[in-house]
């Protein structure tokens, strides 16, 4: 049966990679999902209003 998982490469035989690695590409992946969110409300500026609208009606009937 074939290997389901996608292999790295000469990566498979390194060490894990460690919390800084980890949080580098942490970083990285969110800073690229801020500037797809703000690409999409750029395109889309109405369902961009909306979605914060609904985000401020979340705060408003959220109870500490």
């Amino acid at each position: 049966m074939p290997d389901t998982q996608p292999s790295r490469g000469d990566d498979a035989h390194e060490q894990p990679e460690t919390a800084a690695q980890r949080r580098a590409r942490r970083a990285q992946f969110l800073r690229d999902l801020m500037e797809a969110r703000a690409l999409r409300d750029r395109v889309q500026p109405r369902r961009a209003r909306a979605a914060r609208m609904r985000q401020q009606m979340r705060m408003r009937t959220f109870r500490w």
